[in-house]
């Protein structure tokens, strides 16, 4: 009796005794990162049978489990990836905005500074010291330019490293887990109850740590070897093999990086829209929200450029001569061929460019074209829509974008494929390209007089002027006094003729013409098959009365230093809107850019509060239940040290009864 009474109290005192080391375990990993509350599970041992009783033995600890539920661990695991993809776009993004913010205020601010160097010229055209400054703040604003676009070109880079870190981190946690595997593999058996609890810590701890780039999801065989998989399903980890992520250069853009998941047969693309967390976030960063950045500093870019040549070469600087270009030309040969981007995979040779014909319809967005063995297949990366393009002179392609394709050279193959890039390095290679301030064109070429009788609304306008030199030309030694009558010729219809006045009558006749009342007439100066210098519309109710009542308009030469028409032409485009389908001015365009990305950044920012809320109620949760409560420790430690005590006592108890007993034998 008093042998089995001293078992019975060894086996209690051993319990607690390992209760003890259980709760003192806990107690010293209270601030462990990952560490995951541990109980030790104990059991009655079974009863001897005497006398016809079962007599209680004693206990045992069956087991130490760790206090783990793996519904809240997972729904933790969830929001961490949720939260780290929140977290990660909403950091990137407001620093996105910081830069629009600044550098576009800045932008904004040479805008109006160059134009009202413009307005300067339009009031005294013979000032070259405003002439100067009109160039001073032509270079400003194109380095303002080249500053903002080499801002967007280093977030990129800076992007791209951050991105190939990830996919480092992500490769070494994948070792480290199968490395565990391994451990537990060789630490386990499955006839066995106990739990290698340290290493199953780690493990959860890495997973979570895993959590924090890309979505994961994992299965646990019956050997507690973890299966890991990433994003939609790719396995990174399965069992003691691990794989891992690599960075390879993007196709056709090598700067648009993918990733790839390695494994000793091979490499398999991952989808980065899939793969959640951080690592997701980057890249839709950097391929949407800087891409579209870029894009839209591009076409800014591009209209300013655009708008101001244009102008200059519909005037005559001070040496009458046509204006040249002030900013680089959209069409230059460099920026035509960077818009097409050819993948490395084509087996054709075709090397392509594209020329702006319309800034007003240039989207912002990118194209994939893809040949089909006939047919070139532009599809819309915005939309999805897809365009069949069609050839209307060898080797040129238009399209209802403001651009056309061109084949330079080559032959292309089925399934060769491009990306077009109608708005590519038009911020970065913009430059001025006017030195000579005497070569602002501010001057007219020609200028329209109406006749002293003309009664009507009716009006004959100067348009695209193409070479006002020859334009000057034509109206001032070709043709001494070019004139333009109208009349009503029957009821709203109005007929009309361009003759040389000077010319003994009757005047040759070199254009003529009708149109109805609401439309107007728009004529080519030289006529076919001339090469028109200008255009002149007429327009209104030019009503005479028959042909001795003709309304005349008189088109003579306008050059001269003191003439400022063209140059009020040029500063009247500031506020133009030529932009977003013609719906917006420079000034329009920048604040809407800028915007955009403020407003992208302000819902990051909310949808990354939301999911620090979440995962902290996810964490709160599963902590709840596996993390370590100090007062219910301490409890238990009181409780285990009288256990133990009680133990001990009945230890103390069966050997005064053994001492009696052997006594008593004596």
């Amino acid at each position: 009796m008093s042998i089995n009474l001293y078992q019975t109290g060894v086996s209690g005192l051993l319990a607690a005794q390992q209760q003890l080391a259980t709760t003192g375990n806990n107690i010293a990993n209270v601030n462990t990162e990952g560490y995951t509350r541990q109980r030790a599970e104990q059991a009655t041992a079974v009863g001897n049978y005497n006398g016809g009783n079962f007599v209680g033995s004693g206990t045992y600890v069956q087991d130490i489990t760790r206090l783990y539920d793996q519904f809240s661990y997972k729904e933790q695991l969830l929001n961490k990836s949720n939260l780290g993809n929140a977290d990660s776009i909403s950091l990137d993004l407001n620093q996105l905005n910081e830069i629009m913010s600044f550098s576009s205020e800045a932008i904004d601010g040479s805008i109006q500074r160059f134009y009202q160097a413009v307005n300067g010229i339009a009031d005294n055209p013979n000032d070259i010291g405003i002439r100067n400054i009109a160039l001073s703040q032509a270079k400003v604003l194109a380095q303002d330019f080249n500053s903002l676009n080499n801002n967007l070109d280093q977030l990129e880079k800076s992007t791209n490293s951050e991105i190939e870190q990830m996919a480092s981190k992500i490769s070494q946690i994948s070792l480290d887990l199968a490395k565990i595997n391994e451990q537990i593999l060789q630490n386990k058996d499955i006839n066995q109850t106990g739990q290698p609890n340290e290493l199953l810590d780690k493990r959860d701890q890495l997973v979570n740590e895993l959590g924090e780039y890309t979505s994961v999801s994992t299965i646990e065989d019956t050997y507690g070897v973890m299966t890991v998989m990433i994003g939609n399903g790719a396995t990174l980890v399965a069992g003691i093999t691990p794989l891992t992520v690599s960075v390879e250069a993007g196709n056709p853009d090598p700067l648009q990086t993918k990733l790839q998941l390695n494994s000793r047969n091979g490499k398999v693309a991952l989808d980065a829209s899939k793969l959640g967390g951080a690592i997701a976030a980057k890249i839709e960063y950097r391929d949407e929200h800087v891409t579209q950045a870029r894009n839209e500093l591009n076409r800014l870019a591009m209209a300013v450029s655009q708008t101001l040549n244009q102008s200059q070469a519909q005037g005559l600087d001070l040496n009458a001569k046509q204006g040249q270009n002030i900013f680089t030309d959209i069409n230059s040969t460099v920026l035509q061929n960077s818009r097409v981007l050819s993948s490395s995979k084509n087996s054709g040779d075709v090397e392509g460019s594209l020329k702006i014909t319309d800034v007003s319809l240039v989207p912002t967005n990118e194209f994939t074209v893809k040949y089909d063995g006939s047919d070139y297949i532009m599809t819309n990366t915005r939309d999805g829509s897809t365009t069949t393009l069609v050839e209307t002179t060898p080797g040129v392609y238009p399209t209802e974008f403001g651009f056309e394709f061109t084949v330079n050279s080559g032959t292309p193959n089925a399934n060769d494929s491009f990306t077009f890039r109608p708005t590519e390095n038009s911020a970065s290679l913009m430059k001025v390209t006017l030195n000579d301030p005497k070569g602002i064109a501010a001057s007219s070429a020609i200028e329209v007089q109406a006749g002293d009788n003309n009664v009507s609304n009716g009006s004959v306008s100067i348009v695209n002027v193409t070479d006002p030199e020859i334009a000057r030309s034509f109206t001032d030694t070709t043709n001494e006094n070019l004139t333009v009558d109208v009349y009503e010729s029957a009821p709203d219809v109005f007929s009309y003729r361009v003759f040389n006045a000077a010319t003994p009558p009757p005047a040759a006749t070199i254009a003529s013409g009708s149109f109805a009342a609401g439309a107007t007439a728009v004529i080519d100066m030289p006529p076919s098959p001339a090469a028109a210098a200008f255009q002149i519309e007429i327009e209104g109710l030019p009503v005479g009365q028959g042909a001795l009542a003709r309304e005349t308009f008189t088109i003579a030469d306008a050059f001269g230093s003191g003439n400022a028409s063209n140059a009020t032409l040029m500063a009247a485009t500031q506020e133009e809107q030529i932009l977003g389908g013609g719906k917006q001015t420079f000034s329009q365009a920048l604040a809407t850019a800028t915007a955009q990305v403020g407003s992208s950044a302000s819902s990051a920012e909310l949808i990354a509060d939301t999911a620090q809320a979440l995962f902290t109620q996810a964490y709160n949760r599963n902590q709840s239940n596996s993390g370590v409560n100090l007062d219910e420790e301490a409890a238990n430690l009181l409780k285990y040290q009288q256990a133990y005590q009680a133990s001990s006592q009945i230890i103390s108890v069966a050997n005064t009864i053994f001492d009696t007993l052997l006594a008593v034998s004596r």
